[in-house]
């Protein structure tokens, strides 16, 4: 059988345990169950090996991949059998890869991503060993409006600038960070993402204003405030050295907000910990708690939260 490790935040199946003659087939039957009913093959080699990494961000599922060269090939007969649609993006991290959907055909080299929809034909070619991320976004959760989604599934996207880039990098810290993400945490992370997915096909489609580059910078704030949530050094200087621009941008980009960013530090800091107090068992310090969350000690916590829910934490839980 397949050899399925465990990880925090992170389950693993590798075929190296494997006979060789069943690889593939093993492989094809994890692929079916985590990205979609698919069918696989290896070019006709017998070496064939494969490894994924996989878990969820809220809704959003995913996988890295390690695999030697093979291609899969999704038919209308596979499709009629799933129940759910899906946008699948593939950032393409080592070798090249061939898409297929709509009667095109998109290349990608290590640094580029795509994306395309599950509900609909599409054939993946990996004429080379890769190393792929693989996001399954529910079709619900990304609004897209009037796009034009036909022109802009199988296309090429940069990690290297625009607002693709900062969707890249979105992809990258989200699967990186599973095994310590939080469910709050892991909700705003998704949030993210989806949402500079959706500004990346705004500025393919022509729809590249000041206005999607400022919800981006919003975008790209606040999944990094979601991650260092915990952090009791986080700050607004320490956002803008993370993201290397000033403290003006990030009050230009937080204007409408009517917390502006330090007030959306702690508000974000203060649901979170109350979210925390509610889960907690009874009987848990509400020190420890503000301490785990990034509070200057109670008597700042208890004053914030005071002020937000007009009464004090311990009264909150006694409630």
């Amino acid at each position: 059988m397949i050899r399925r490790m465990q990880q925090p935040g992170l389950d693993v199946i590798s075929t190296e345990s494997v006979a060789p003659r069943e690889r593939l087939p093993m492989w094809g039957d994890a692929v079916w169950k985590l990205i979609g009913g698919l069918r696989s093959d290896a070019f006709g080699d017998e070496h064939f090996n494969g490894r994924i990494a996989f878990g969820h961000a809220s809704d959003l599922s995913l996988c890295e991949l390690a695999v030697t060269r093979h291609r899969v090939l999704r038919t209308p007969d596979l499709i009629r059998r799933s129940d759910r649609g899906f946008y699948k993006v593939v950032a393409q991290l080592e070798g090249r890869a061939c898409f297929e959907q709509h009667g095109r055909a998109v290349w990608l080299s290590p640094g580029e991503w795509s994306l395309y929809d599950t509900t609909e034909a599409y054939a993946v070619s990996n004429p080379e060993s890769v190393r792929q991320l693989v996001l399954m976004v529910p079709k619900q959760r990304l609004p897209l409006g009037d796009l034009p989604m036909r022109d802009l599934t199988v296309q090429r996207f940069s990690g290297s600038n625009g607002v693709s880039r900062l969707a890249w990098e979105a992809m990258r810290s989200a699967f990186d960070e599973l095994p310590a993400m939080s469910t709050p945490v892991a909700e705003g992370v998704a949030d993210t993402v989806v949402q500079l997915l959706r500004l990346s096909l705004m500025e393919r489609a022509g729809c590249h204003t000041a206005l999607t580059q400022r919800e981006a910078l919003r975008d790209r704030i606040r999944e990094l405030i979601a991650r260092q949530l915990k952090d009791p050094r986080l700050s607004v200087d320490r956002i803008a050295a993370s993201l290397n621009c000033s403290r003006r941008h990030l009050y230009n980009a937080f204007a409408d907000e009517p917390d502006g960013l330090a007030g959306t530090i702690q508000r974000e800091r203060l649901e979170a910990t109350r979210r925390a107090l509610d889960a907690a068992p009874i009987g848990t310090s509400i020190t420890a708690l503000a301490d785990d969350w990034g509070w200057g000690g109670l008597a700042q916590f208890s004053r914030a939260f005071k002020a937000r829910y007009g009464c004090s934490p311990s009264e909150y839980r006694n409630r």
